[in-house]
């Protein structure tokens, strides 16, 4: 194998699209999917790719310091991509205390394990130093030597959120035209129904000072700190990036995308917080997924990298062209003829069709907001696009589409998850560990 790569959080939901590009499109690398299979890691999300001969999954904690050292010692790690974290701010301020410990502790785990691995090797296994610091004393020249990012052989991955950034004014609340275009929003068929919006006037760039609002966002501030420090302390060649909101495939359904196709499924009520103006920048996984393969690749040591969209939807606009997308491809709504001509790939086209139409309209409930809600995020990914040529491939009404009909052609999917059953065969599976 040219590489062997650690991917945590491999089963859940960005991971298992990260495992699978990596597994088909790099055969000569070895891919270690380690998740400890928590509620939203479910093995099933990598059926196509299990029997690959390239790829490996280990159940673990990454709190085991001594499990995952003795990880990378045994399968000769190179590279680390780390996804696995809490994620649900909801459940952050619940309990706080889960998330300080998984993504805290649990990211701090991983980077001392690689740091005494990697500075255990000899040449190639390198360990990168920016020119500007200078060298101590008493250091082992032999494995902590000066290297440009050409020629780094280990490298340390961490995929953070934009929500360390705290939160934007919402100071143009009917949008104004954004002052960024991507080949996807400037071809998007929906550019006079929706446009592509900004809602207001700054963004969240590289540079931007963190200031995280909720106990999910101020664990990984602290993780991304960290992952930086032991670059700055250490030589360690780490990068991070920070991510716009995902959606697509495989995402745990207490999230809102699954969650309200779910709903609309069974025609539960759709929960929205507040009045359903926070405004969020949307990525398809997939385009995240290359993203992240593209600056593990090629991106620059000790950088940090904004991923994101360039899509800002307010969430009960976003709400509405969900409904309206899966009404139409359940058939609860009656089209006019005209209407139905429209191929299938068009069925967001009719977002722009009257909510009463929409049967399923009467389902959203409007709920209490939640604790500490940031109004607006909204990432400028303009760096990535102009130094490794990263945008993204769709706009939300076509990814939306693509997503709800993911979901309803794999209602045995979802049915599985909600049911819990798929923890329980884990519990039995693995209950010696």
């Amino acid at each position: 194998m040219k590489r062997s790569i650690i991917i945590t959080g491999g089963a859940g939901f960005i991971g298992n699209h990260v495992v699978r590009l990596f597994v088909n499109k790099y055969p000569e690398y070895k891919i270690i999917n380690l998740d400890k299979l928590t509620y939203a890691g479910n093995l099933a999300n990598l059926k196509d790719i299990e029997d690959k001969p390239n790829y490996k999954f280990v159940k673990m904690d990454i709190c085991d310091f001594e499990a995952v050292y003795q990880l990378m010692q045994d399968e000769q790690v190179d590279g680390i991509i780390h996804l696995a974290a809490e994620s649900h701010v909801d459940r952050s301020i619940k309990d706080p205390f889960t998330f300080a410990k998984t993504n805290v502790m649990g990211t701090l785990s991983l980077l001392q394990a690689a740091k005494l691995y990697w500075e255990s090797q000899p040449v190639p296994y390198k360990v990168a130093r920016t020119q500007s610091r200078k060298d101590t004393k008493n250091e082992d020249s032999a494995t902590l030597q000066l290297c440009d990012s050409e020629s780094i052989d280990c490298r340390f991955y961490h995929i953070s959120t934009d929500e360390v950034y705290g939160a934007l004014e919402m100071n143009h609340p009917e949008g104004i035209p954004a002052p960024h275009q991507t080949i996807a929003s400037a071809h998007s068929s929906q550019i006079e129904a929706h446009g592509s919006l900004a809602y207001g006037d700054k963004f969240f760039y590289e540079t931007t000072k963190y200031n995280p609002h909720s106990p999910y966002s101020a664990s990984k501030a602290s993780s991304d700190h960290f992952v930086r420090a032991y670059h700055d302390t250490y030589g360690m060649p780490t990068i991070v990036t920070n991510c716009s909101n995902n959606y697509g495939p495989y995402q745990f359904p207490e999230k809102l995308i699954p969650l309200f196709i779910n709903n609309m499924r069974h025609r539960k009520p759709l929960p929205v917080y507040g009045k359903g103006e926070n405004v969020r920048d949307w990525l398809y996984v997939e385009d995240h997924a290359r993203a992240i393969d593209l600056i593990f690749h090629k991106g620059k040591v000790a950088e940090t990298y904004n991923i994101g969209g360039f899509n800002e939807w307010k969430n009960i606009d976003l709400i509405k062209v969900m409904i309206k997308t899966v009404d139409i491809a359940l058939g609860r709504v009656a089209l006019s003829d005209e209407q139905r001509a429209m191929s299938g790939s068009q069925l967001t086209a009719h977002s722009s069709l009257p909510d009463e139409m929409f049967p399923d309209m009467n389902l959203i409930t409007f709920v209490t907001d939640r604790l500490g809600h940031d109004a607006r995020y909204a990432i400028d990914s303009t760096k990535l696009q102009k130094e490794l040529g990263w945008e993204p491939s769709l706009q939300f009404e076509e990814g939306i589409e693509k997503t709800v009909r993911w979901y309803l052609d794999n209602q045995e999917w979802m049915d599985n998850v909600t049911s819990g059953d798929y923890q329980k065969y884990y519990e039995e599976m693995y209950h010696s560990n």
